[in-house]
């Protein structure tokens, strides 16, 4: 691990293809490990957007209104009964 001020940065390793290595090495002033971290970053908030969304239309399911017949009040009684 490296650190970064007073950070410690876990290294990973990816494949590219050699092409690209070799576009890349045009921009050497480009911060290549920043970018990729940024996409890193990035992607992992969509994904985190995604679980929240999907939460909350499971929660929304959940909590939708019982039918107007109903009567909570009945239900509990005739579970009560049956103990």
């Amino acid at each position: 691990m490296y650190k970064l001020g007073l950070m410690r940065l876990a290294t990973i390793t990816i494949r590219i293809d050699p092409d690209i290595k070799k576009r890349m090495k045009r921009y050497s002033y480009i911060n290549w490990s920043e970018v990729i971290r940024q996409a890193i970053i990035e992607k992992l908030r969509e994904e985190e957007k995604k679980n929240i969304a999907e939460a909350l239309l499971i929660n929304e399911r959940l909590r939708r209104k019982a039918p107007k017949e109903w009567d909570s009040v009945e239900v509990i009684r005739w579970w009560r009964r049956r103990r």
